[in-house]
């Protein structure tokens, strides 16, 4: 092996080793014994004058508005997304710690996950915290994150001030997402199928469907059209089952609802509490107007919740909310070996 080869050699295991001091974290020990300052001193008071927030990577953006003391999506009719999963953010920059400097160099931004989030390709997410003016209370390129395993460790993010070349390593929990959906809580209500105890059933073109329950803790049955065939047990039962951790998968300002209107749909549950469901068609896609009745403080606790806004469900939510006579007949069950029916 000649001399010119060692030294190729050996640069290359000198830059080996300064990649991996580059990238590797400190250890354990050694975190623990820096005293890094706060990325953002102060920023707790700051944030009672925070209007705005701005998670921006390359292929998406996401953007929360106050109104008030609630946060909504302006991109979703102005939609209140969940308080825990801001307050958690918030918290999160207000205690992220700077424990040690990293590269200052922009060519090995990209390896730290730190760098422009608009370039296309790049892993980086800006997060900009900003006032009623628009001025910024706070901003952060944050990259690659390093959950901890170990017991009373912090986990660490790189991350790097947008106007800075410097990139930092940061402990700290900083929960962000640029997609929309994870900010909004889906729940629409949970009521126990025991509760349902009569469902009046209006759809265009169809005649009138009731189920009723024929004494306290019967299953459902058909009450009109009085001659109707006995039904499928388990077809009645998503009936009853309509509420029972009914969630979205979309949201729009109620009188945007897409669709065709199939009818009305009046349910009464125990503790005097009515509900009536508006369900629209669209391409295929389920959507409902909901409301809700009664003298006590249940009814007006779900109507603060579900007045003015339309919910995408689950195209199978249609058979509960919206059934047909003819959706609860029992399944033809084809026996073993023989022909299935032709389809229509």
């Amino acid at each position: 092996m000649n001399r010119r080869t060692l030294v190729i050699l050996g640069g290359a295991a000198a830059a080996s080793v300064a990649a991996a001091l580059l990238l590797t974290p400190r250890t354990v020990e050694k975190q623990a014994m820096t005293e890094g300052g706060l990325a953002f001193p102060g920023l707790a008071a700051k944030l009672q004058d925070a209007q705005r927030i701005e998670v921006t990577k390359p292929d998406a953006s996401l953007v929360l508005q106050r109104r008030g003391e609630t946060w909504v999506l302006p991109d979703k009719g102005g939609y209140p997304v969940r308080a825990g999963k801001v307050r958690e953010m918030l918290v999160g920059l207000t205690e992220l710690r700077l424990v040690e400097a990293r590269t200052a160099d922009p060519g090995q931004h990209e390896r730290l996950g730190v760098d422009d989030p608009k370039r296309p390709g790049s892993t980086a997410l800006l997060l900009r915290v900003l006032d009623g003016a628009g001025a910024p209370i706070a901003e952060l390129v944050l990259g690659r994150r390093r959950v901890r395993t170990q017991g009373e460790v912090p986990e660490s993010i790189y991350v790097r001030r947008p106007a800075e070349a410097q990139a930092w390593l940061a402990e700290g929990r900083l929960a962000v997402d640029a997609d929309p959906q994870l900010w909004l809580d889906r729940d629409i209500a949970n009521l126990p199928q025991d509760r349902v105890q009569r469902v009046e059933v209006q759809r265009t073109g169809e005649p009138e469907l009731v189920l009723a329950r024929p004494e306290p803790g019967a299953k459902l049955r058909i009450e009109v059209p009085a001659d109707g065939p006995e039904p499928d047990e388990t077809s009645v039962d998503e009936v009853a089952r309509a509420f029972e951790y009914l969630t979205f998968l979309d949201v729009k300002p109620a009188d945007q609802v897409p669709g065709e209107a199939v009818g009305e749909t009046r349910v009464a549950l125990t503790d005097d509490l009515r509900i009536t469901v508006w369900p629209n068609v669209a391409a295929g896609d389920v959507w409902i107007r909901l409301r809700a009745e009664g003298a006590g403080e249940e009814a007006a606790r779900l109507n603060a919740r579900w007045q003015g806004w339309a919910y995408q469900v689950g195209v199978w939510k249609l058979k509960a909310f919206a059934p047909r006579a003819e959706d609860l007949k029992p399944h033809e069950v084809t026996p073993p070996g023989a022909a299935a029916p032709p389809k229509p």
